[in-house]
């Protein structure tokens, strides 16, 4: 394996399958299933969910509630997922451990970093939920500060679209893959796959991004192998 020890990163969306809201059961299945094929390979795994699927501070501030209200709510979604995700790993075998930015001592435990790496190391999953704890900070933000904070190899983000293109290729069928960019490509050609304080965390600590399409059989296993041909790989320098 390429990657030892991994942070991935997935969309609250992606766990709504073909529903137009909520956790759809199949999907979930589908995603324990390829984490447990990864795992079982001997590679550690951190996981960081969106709660887009339940609600989106942002999205709630644009109805006229207040942002850091809706973000807090945005946290509590981002945990009902986390909490749905731990319940499918463990029904496959894997052993978990949910740990919240927020305080909920009984459901999940309080993120704590040392004991978060202790984990991994014993071979436990570890979803981190709650985002940063903080308002005004996104989910891809949190992800990269646990990938930098447990030492990850790199952040794989798992979404609907197999890599980066040089324009959205669900609107424009010209649109190229990469195989490899680097950050300063991302932000000369504006292509946003994360949020500007992600990348500039990322980029600062030399943190790779593999962006890949989470939903095909086989790509996180793939990912995690090494294998050019699938997704995109973000770096420094070419």
């Amino acid at each position: 394996m390429k990657y030892k020890r991994i942070l991935l990163k997935l969309s609250g969306e992606a766990l709504m399958g073909s529903q137009n809201y909520g956790i759809d059961p199949v999907r979930l299945k589908e995603y324990a299933q390829e984490i447990k094929k990864v795992a079982s390979q001997g590679v550690q795994i951190g996981i960081v969910i969106g709660g887009g699927n339940i609600f989106r501070g942002m999205q709630g501030a644009s109805q006229g509630m207040d942002r850091v209200q809706g973000d807090y709510m945005g946290m509590l979604a981002t945990v009902i997922n986390g909490l749905a995700i731990q319940g499918a790993l463990e029904a496959e075998g894997m052993q978990t451990r949910l740990q919240t930015a927020v305080d909920m001592i009984r459901i999940a435990e309080p993120y704590i970093k040392r004991k978060a790496i202790r984990h991994l190391e014993k071979g436990r999953i570890v979803i981190f939920s709650a985002g940063t704890g903080n308002p005004f900070f996104t989910t891809d933000t949190a992800a990269t500060l646990r990938a930098i904070e447990i030492e990850a190899d790199a952040i794989l983000k798992g979404t609907r679209v197999d890599g980066i293109y040089t324009a959205d290729p669900e609107k424009d069928p010209t649109a190229v893959k990469f195989q490899t960019i680097t950050y300063d490509e991302l932000y000369t050609r504006g292509l946003k796959i994360m949020d500007k304080t992600a990348y500039a965390l990322s980029q600062d600590n030399k943190m790779p991004i593999v962006v890949f399409d989470m939903n095909k059989q086989g790509n996180l296993y793939e990912v995690c192998m090494g294998n050019p041909d699938v997704g995109t790989l973000v770096v420094e320098k070419k």
